[in-house]
């Protein structure tokens, strides 16, 4: 029930103290547990960018249309994924199995074909819809991580995709952000930390067969 428990303690944080920043065993811990976060195949068509430096901050807030989080948290992390999925992902995959399990490449050979002929038989939308899945997963991972360490974490998607694409320079290096989530420590200026959750009954959000 303990991890329950710091669900119901978590929320969608509105105001962050600027005097609290996160260590960077907590930044790691964070992104370890993104990093683990299960993908389709395991390919991870995606990436985060870690934001800390407040210059960088400020320059990305007129993009979030001044939302108080991007500026007052103590990290943002964008979730940025492959705008050109391909076969060279695959390659790349292939190559970390071989490398990690000491493996060759003749020995996960059907595999690499299974996944090549997945991402062939979709188009372009749909390869970027897919690997946007695979993101948002990446970032519910984020979210808990932070809830069991008691940080507090702002998952947002309010905020212009391209302007950030071009600040951070993700569009040259073939990735376009979809969702950042904002990380440190609630304010005591921040009344909404009080509001009870609002959530479906179990009875409402089931549907049992």
């Amino acid at each position: 029930m303990e991890l329950l428990d710091k669900f119901e303690w978590r929320y969608a944080t509105k105001r962050f103290d600027t005097n609290r920043k996160l260590g960077p065993e907590q930044v790691n811990y964070l992104l370890k547990a993104a990093n683990l976060a299960p993908s389709s195949y395991g390919i991870q068509p995606f990436a985060v960018a870690m934001i800390e430096d407040e210059d960088m901050k400020a320059r990305l807030s007129p993009a979030a249309y001044n939302q108080p989080q991007v500026t007052e948290a103590s990290h943002l992390f964008v979730f940025a994924v492959r705008t050109d999925v391909s076969e060279k992902d695959v390659d790349e995959f292939v190559e970390r199995i071989v490398k990690t399990r000491k493996v060759s490449r003749e020995d996960v050979a059907e595999y690499e074909a299974v996944m090549k002929g997945s991402i062939n038989k979709r188009s372009p939308e749909s390869r970027f819809n897919w690997a946007s899945r695979q993101a948002y997963i990446s970032l519910g991972f984020l979210l808990a991580a932070g809830a069991t360490q008691d940080i507090d974490v702002c998952p947002m998607e309010g905020f212009n995709k391209q302007k950030f694409d071009e600040i951070l320079g993700l569009t040259e290096r073939g990735f376009s952000s979809i969702a950042m989530a904002a990380a440190g420590y609630r304010s005591a200026e921040d009344t909404t930390a009080q509001d009870k959750k609002v959530r479906k009954s179990l009875e409402e959000f089931i549907i049992k067969f």
